[in-house]
This record gives structure tokens, C-alpha cells and sequence, in this order.
């Protein structure tokens, strides 16, 4: 893909395939015989809408980021770098029937569920007329599937393991699936919410996130044990995967989808990956100043949309094809940034601060919809 010197990060900017890492990249996969069957089994047009899905995930961010350093806003929380754990776990859920939570930096998952990248925008913006009518910038709309995050992290764990509590006793096949960050997996919430749902067998599936860094402290500095240890504690089975790699992530992801929908009850992917800047753009610099800067240039080599672009050339995509769409895909972000923009400047102001979507009837309500 093109590479912006201005917004990406610097280790990203010239980047070209090791050959090592891409022959890595696609043996990781086939490296486990039913995760191999898996992969070998997908289309070129569910590959090529994965390549879609990256690659808005990343221009969504780097708009975001032009916005910060033009001063349209004044920080922003980004993924780079993150972008398959995100796309590859969704790519794995059912849209319509099944029920994400994101992360703030999980933002590919609104769009891939359904949501218009402007509107994605618009809650940056604040404005009237976004999702949560310019009050939050942590975006939902139950009636896409999208249950709105909060930023305590998490906290999410005990929100989906809820959703999913309720899909078992309405005897519904759907999922719930949310996110979980390395240090977020020290909080009390966390723990609770496998608790509960281990205890009731909800058909639940929980991301562990584990980018190597929680807030501003090293993940070997916080203390977390391998996470398949501690969920083997609660009777969850876990599958651990690339981070960086989408196709694993989806594999993964597809395994403890199917064990849920069996009605086995819940299940966790362990995903190993990498921010590639700060906590938010206004901590970039402090980020490469308290770590080491061999992390970066590590995990810099192993951009998840690169290496997915020399896998998907080494399956037999022309160059010109991946070039299209990542064409189609750029114009489709500037268009909904212009639209964003020029909402911010003529939809009228909310009508007052308080959100209007506690509950209705004792059914959680949301601006746009409740959860069917």
C-alpha cells in the first residue's frame, strides 16, 4: 500500500517484505493442520474484502491523524499496527445476528459491522448528527450489533459476557465477541466477567490483546502470566495466534466461534501483536523515548498490511488488482472525511448533554436501536 512519510509510522514509511517474515507469514498458519485446512479453503473475493477491511481500518486512523496534526482535533486513539486483530476476528462473525464490543482502537470492527465511516468520523467530531449524537466519541449502535465500549478497560468482558447470557436463555445462535487489552487483563472487571461466563457457559468469545504494552508500562513489567494459564483456570479454552497475521487471527477466531455456537460455552484468542505509536498521537514521542527502539523496528518489520499484501501476491493477485482497491478504498475515506467535515460545520447543536438511551421498558436502549 502507499506509505504517507507525514502520518505513518517512520518504520512503515519504506517498507518492503522480508522475505523470511512473508515465508513465515504463510507457513505460521499451516503450521497447525486444521488452521491450514481452514485458510487453504478461502476464496479470492473473502480475501480481497479482508484486504478492504485493512486497509479502511489504516486510512480511517491516518485521517484521524491528519485531523490531529492540522488541528482539526486534538488527539486521537489509534491501531496501527493492530489492524489484524481487529479485521480478522470480525471477518470470523456472523454480521446481522452476532454482537461485537470494541475498543477504541478496535475501530475497523464499526465499519466491517455495518457502520459508515463517516459516522465513525463524525464521533471524533462531536457532532449531532454521529451515532451518539456528539456526546461520547466511544461509538455503538446496538441496532448494527455494535454495543457501545466505555473507557474503562475491561469492563467490556463483563458487558459481553451479559449480551451473551442473554443470546443462551432466548436460545438464540449468536455470538458476542469483545477485546481485551494486556493490562486490562489485571482488572477486577475482567476476571469477573469470565467468571460469569465460564459458570453459565455463554457464547461468549473474548480477544486477549496482547500488544506488548499497557497505557505507558511494558507488558513484562505489569506482571501478566501467559494468559492460557489463567484461562485454563476458568475452563475456557484459548487458541493463541499472530497478531499480525489476519488469516490466523480469522482461523482462531472461526475455532471459538463454531465451539460457541455448538453451545460449549465461551472461548478466548490469544492474539500477540504491537502499537506502532503512543497511548494517543500526544504521547507518540514520549512512547519512542521509554521504549526500546528495537521493539518498533521489530514489529515494524512485520506490518500486518504488508505481509498480507506479499501472501495475497504469492496466492496469484496481480499487483494491479491490490492497487485497485486500495484506489477505491482511499477515495472512500477522503470522500466520508469531506462529509464529516462538512457536517461538523452545519448540523445544528445537540438539544442538551444527557444521553437519551439508558432503558426502555428494562430493555437496554441505545441512540439508534436497542440489542434484537
Amino acid at each position: 500500500m502507499r506509505r504517507y512519510p507525514a502520518y505513518d509510522p517512520p518504520e512503515y514509511v519504506d517498507w518492503k517484505p522480508d522475505p523470511e517474515l512473508v515465508s513465515a507469514y504463510r507457513a505460521g498458519v499451516h503450521s497447525d493442520d486444521e488452521r491450514g485446512r481452514m485458510v487453504a479453503g478461502l476464496a479470492e473475493p473473502f480475501l480481497l474484502e479482508l484486504y478492504r477491511d485493512l486497509l479502511r481500518t489504516r486510512l480511517h486512523d491516518i485521517a484521524l491523524k491528519r485531523w490531529v496534526r492540522t488541528g482539526v482535533l486534538s488527539k486521537a486513539w489509534l491501531g496501527t499496527g493492530e489492524e489484524a486483530v481487529t479485521v480478522g476476528s470480525v471477518a470470523a462473525l456472523e454480521r446481522g445476528r452476532d454482537v461485537v464490543c470494541p475498543m477504541i482502537r478496535n475501530a475497523g470492527a464499526l465499519h466491517m459491522m455495518g457502520m459508515p465511516l463517516a459516522d465513525m468520523l463524525r464521533g471524533y467530531l462531536a457532532t449531532s448528527d454521529s451515532p451518539n449524537g456528539g456526546r461520547d466519541l466511544h461509538l455503538g449502535d446496538l441496532g448494527m450489533g455494535i454495543i457501545q465500549p466505555i473507557s474503562h478497560m475491561g469492563t467490556s468482558v463483563t458487558i459481553v459476557a451479559g449480551a451473551a447470557l442473554a443470546f443462551r436463555y432466548r436460545g438464540e445462535d449468536r455470538v458476542a465477541l469483545t477485546w481485551v487489552g494486556d493490562g486490562a487483563t489485571r482488572t477486577a472487571a475482567c476476571h469477573e466477567g469470565l467468571g460469569v461466563a465460564a459458570a453459565q457457559k455463554v457464547p461468549a468469545v473474548f480477544i486477549i490483546q496482547n500488544n506488548q504494552v499497557a497505557l505507558g508500562t511494558r507488558v513484562d513489567q505489569h506482571s501478566v502470566a501467559d494468559p492460557d494459564r489463567w484461562l485454563d483456570a476458568y475452563g475456557i479454552p484459548s487458541w493463541s495466534c499472530d497478531g499480525n497475521n489476519v488469516l490466523d487471527v480469522w482461523a482462531c477466531t472461526r475455532l471459538a466461534v463454531d465451539r460457541c455456537r455448538r453451545g460449549e460455552g465461551p472461548a478466548a484468542v490469544v492474539a500477540e501483536t504491537f502499537r506502532m505509536g503512543g497511548h494517543a498521537t500526544h504521547d507518540e514521542h514520549e512512547a519512542r523515548e521509554t521504549f526500546p527502539q528495537e521493539l518498533f523496528r521489530e514489529w515494524g518489520r512485520r506490518d500486518p498490511i504488508g505481509l498480507f499484501e506479499a501472501y495475497l501476491q504469492g496466492r496469484g493477485v496481480e499487483e494491479s488488482t491490490l492497487e485497485e482497491i486500495e484506489q477505491g478504498v482511499t477515495t472512500e475515506v477522503e470522500a466520508a472525511a469531506k462529509e464529516a467535515l462538512v457536517s461538523r460545520e452545519s448540523a445544528p447543536p445537540p438539544e442538551r448533554a444527557l444521553y437519551r438511551g439508558f432503558s426502555e421498558g428494562g430493555v437496554l436502549v441505545g441512540l439508534r436501536g436497542r440489542l434484537p
